[in-house]
């Protein structure tokens, strides 16, 4: 089994694209060290349970498992952030999207305001996610905790809105809610608007 099994995806746009909603320094610093550290502890937790299947002791198997789940989230998600943003982004999604956010939410501007205070009122650190829930075929919002925590089981992330103190303290300092409203105006609709058509093919349960 290969050591390496994640990898820190490459950004497609320079540090400073995305300025002056959210400066270079501190898109450096997220990307080449934050997002990397959650790279490296996925990839350790998998060598740590690897080790523990080969020598049959699991006395550490708990804390392990906990690792795996924190660093595993904390890279999809941050791999789903940085292609959420774009440095021609903004604006309001159209088509399908559009209307889905308007038969659960009741606009664009209810569902813009949910997520914001989603972000806000996350205890410690965490996330806003918007994302597709296939059971009921419907979008949802959901506030993660850490990068793991009080998220619905089969959700798709489909948006996702950094909550994390090193996402916006650099710039914005303790005004975080500057940062949340910021965040809107980089936002990819593109991206979003791919992923939510491929995640409306997903089958969670089969009938058989």
């Amino acid at each position: 089994m290969p050591t390496e099994v994640y990898e820190l995806p490459d950004l497609s746009y320079d540090y400073s694209a995305l300025e002056p909603h959210i400066n270079a320094r501190i898109m450096e610093l997220h990307h080449d060290k934050h997002h990397a550290t959650y790279v490296k502890g996925a990839n350790t937790a998998l060598e740590k349970l690897a080790e523990v299947r080969a020598t049959g002791d699991f006395a550490t198997i708990a804390m392990l498992e906990k690792n795996l789940a924190f660093n595993v989230s904390g890279h999809v998600l941050h791999s789903i952030f940085w292609t959420n943003l774009s440095p021609n982004g903004g604006g309001e999604p159209d088509g399908e999207l559009a209307t889905a956010l308007t038969d659960t939410f009741g606009g664009f501007e209810h569902f813009r305001k949910q997520m914001n205070e989603a972000a806000a009122t996350v205890q410690g650190a965490g996330w806003a996610l918007a994302s597709w829930e296939p059971i009921a075929q419907r979008l949802i919002v959901q506030q993660v905790h850490d990068h793991q925590g009080n998220h619905g089981q089969g959700t798709i992330p489909l948006l996702a809105i950094d909550a994390w103190e090193h996402a916006y303290y650099l710039q914005y300092e303790n005004r975080k809610t500057e940062f949340f409203d910021a965040v809107w105006n980089v936002v990819s609709w593109g991206d979003v608007e791919a992923r939510f058509k491929a995640a409306r093919n997903a089958e969670l349960i089969r009938q058989t």
